[in-house]
């Protein structure tokens, strides 16, 4: 029975069992690639069924973050953040604090954008950001890059940053790339945000998110992205990256540089990730429910302002809030709390029907473990049965978001689509349920359903199995060698990196490496 599971093993099948067409005929059919639509996972599948928040509790919850934004407010909003929010109705105190009437919120929460598409090279990588479509990809800033063979961590390079691109491309269960690392090999910041976008693009197609360390580099960055796109116009048609924007210092304070960074990218047709990242016990409150309504509060203000730069600005509700270990105040990014935090963030998103994203998949273990297993299952299962649009730092996250590990990306890749496939659930149609099939087993036939047409024919589209998890038994692992998790993920990165090309067109890639000090090969 177990080489009914190999995708291309034998089937020892009885003879009334047997079909026509012959054992490699259907070896054949299973071995040839899935269309997409019948893939047993893929991006954009409808979670939702996970709701640790009752309907009162999502709206005390909305009812106080109204109440912190009339009350509280936000501080330190630059002089063209003044204006524009004072413009659209908010209020500066005598203290300078910008808060925020209910009727203004809800005004700009009613022309907010909803059912944007992140737009990707590749237009089959297209995120469609509606209901609950839940999406997985990366993230962070990760400032090392972790070595499991030595157990050694060592600084990050724009080398490691592309690498990570390019797996992220042959990887179907990373839906998009946003910036994991910090390129550390490049000194000058410019150089370092153009370094950082271009590895990105270079190294997929799939939709890209990255950041900016200062408002004057946006414009040479912008200058690259039209040479990609193949013009401005091309460009604000499909824009094919994401600004991951940290316009709010928790708790309630603007980030004034950030800020300035969002008008700009805004009124460039840049898609906006309003990000807030408080830190339970920290930067934000110890309750997890009161930790939501701070995060709540700082990001309807950033949608209250991205919309007074341009009403309709297609924005990600970027709630990610995180938790502290309270013994230690370290993070602690692969904790339950954090679990239900995100989770608890995907429901508010859809109260406010928002395009919605936050952080799951942060490992605190320092290597790809079973502590980085159990962590990164927990939390990126409850994302995805949560509904969350926008699943971030989902894989490659270890040491609470300082190290990036290329082999964890692979073994991810594995468990994220075993989490995509307990988004999808079980499908109950009159198909699935006709006892059709039982009746041909049991009454006269051969007692089994292996080999049977309905067996073979679900094989595929509906279970998902794993590239580089173990599913030997103990007999066949031993006489293959006893090979390793580990060795397995680290040989399928090799094949990748050793295929996986640039992704831009070579004249373009020689035009750009002529106008900018690019760092990687």
């Amino acid at each position: 029975m177990n080489e009914l599971a190999a995708e291309t093993g034998d089937i020892c099948e009885p003879a009334r069992a047997r079909r026509s067409g012959g054992r490699g005929a259907r070896v054949a059919l299973r071995a040839a690639p899935l269309s997409d639509e019948m893939r047993p996972v893929r991006g954009g599948m409808a979670g939702g069924q996970y709701r640790p928040l009752t309907e009162a509790g999502m709206a005390q919850i909305h009812e106080s973050a109204l109440q912190a934004l009339e009350v509280i407010g936000l501080s330190q909003a630059p002089k063209s953040g003044v204006e524009l929010l004072t413009g659209a109705g908010a209020i500066q105190g005598d203290d300078g604090r910008i808060r925020f009437p209910r009727a203004l919120v809800e005004d700009m929460l009613a022309v907010a954008a909803r059912g944007i598409t992140l737009h990707a090279r590749d237009p089959k990588h297209d995120l469609h950001l509606t209901g609950t479509n839940v999406h997985f990809g990366t993230a962070g800033a990760a400032v090392h890059i972790v070595d499991p063979i030595n157990l050694t961590y060592r600084d990050s390079t724009a080398q490691d940053l592309y690498d990570a691109a390019r797996l992220v491309d042959n990887l179907d269960n990373i839906h998009f790339y946003q910036r994991t690392m910090v390129c550390r090999d490049v000194v000058d910041n410019k150089d370092m945000d153009l370094n950082t976008l271009y590895g990105c693009l270079a190294g997929t197609k799939k939709h890209v998110g990255t950041s900016f360390s200062d408002p004057s580099h946006v414009a040479d960055c912008f200058e690259m992205l039209y040479m990609v796109a193949g013009g401005e116009d091309k460009w604000r048609e499909r824009p094919f990256v994401s600004n991951s924007n940290c316009f709010v210092v928790p708790p309630m304070k603007f980030a004034e540089e950030s800020c300035i960074t969002m008008e700009d990218c805004i009124r460039r047709g840049m898609p906006m990730l309003l990000l807030s990242a408080g830190q339970a016990g920290a930067t934000a409150p110890a309750p997890i429910a009161l930790t939501i309504v701070q995060a709540m509060a700082e990001c309807l203000a950033g949608v209250v302002y991205a919309n007074a730069i341009r009403k309709g600005a297609p924005c990600i509700f970027g709630t990610w809030p995180f938790v502290s270990d309270l013994r230690t105040g370290a993070m602690s990014g692969g904790s339950a709390e954090q679990a239900l935090l995100t989770a608890g963030c995907a429901q508010m998103h859809r109260f406010y029907d928002l395009p919605g994203g936050a952080a799951s998949g942060i490992s605190d273990s320092k290597l790809p473990d079973m502590q980085a297993g159990w962590e990164q299952g927990i939390t990126n299962s409850l994302a995805g049965l949560s509904g969350l649009n926008m699943c971030y730092e989902a894989v490659g996250m270890h040491a609470s978001l300082l190290g990036f590990c290329l082999e964890s990306l692979v073994l991810g890749d594995d468990l994220l689509g075993q989490a995509m496939r307990l988004v999808r659930g079980i499908d109950v149609t009159p198909d699935s349920t006709s006892i059709e099939a039982m009746k041909e087993v049991c009454l006269g036939g051969p007692g089994h359903y292996l080999g049977s047409d309905q067996t073979l024919k679900l094989m595929q589209t509906e279970y998902i199995y794993p590239k580089v998890g173990n599913r030997m038994s103990p007999k066949e692992w031993n006489e293959a060698g006893k090979p390793l998790l580990l060795d397995t993920a680290i040989a399928r990165k090799n094949d990748i990196l050793s295929k996986a090309g640039c992704q831009v067109e070579p004249e373009i890639d020689a035009a750009i490496r002529a106008r900018f000090n690019i760092h990687f090969r």
